[in-house]
């Protein structure tokens, strides 16, 4: 997604990438810095393609989120080309029990702050 471009212009509004590299940390060093990511925030947004649903990160993220009372969504972004023109597939319909986009197909671009400020209206932040 980052590299993507598809979010470009969304920080003016809050959305801030909280991302990290999970694979030079170790689990505790990672949930520390997970809950630290957490700290100020009012809604996690879970983007979903080929590995999400297997990354125990996304998960521990999720976990974390709800016990928050963050809002939360999931939005596919598994047919979004990346900057070589690749594509996944996606795994799954996550988180479940929340509202869930299709990037693309929703037009995420025009809509993503929507989204947002729905997660957080039905969330009470």
């Amino acid at each position: 997604m980052r590299d993507s471009w598809h979010a470009e212009g969304h920080s003016a509004a809050g959305f801030i990438d909280k991302s990290a590299d999970a694979a030079a940390r170790n689990q505790a060093a990672m949930q520390d810095w997970i809950d630290n990511q957490l700290q100020g925030s009012s809604v996690t947004v879970v983007l979903v393609a080929a590995r999400t649903a297997a990354d125990p990160w996304v998960h521990y993220v999720i976990e974390k989120s709800v016990e928050r009372g963050n809002g939360l969504i999931g939005i596919d972004v598994s047919k979004i080309e990346d900057m070589q023109g690749n594509t996944t597939e996606r795994c799954g319909r996550m988180p479940q029990g929340y509202d869930f986009y299709m990037w693309l197909r929703d037009d995420g671009y025009n809509n993503l702050n929507g989204w947002i400020e729905k997660a957080a209206s039905e969330a009470g932040v």
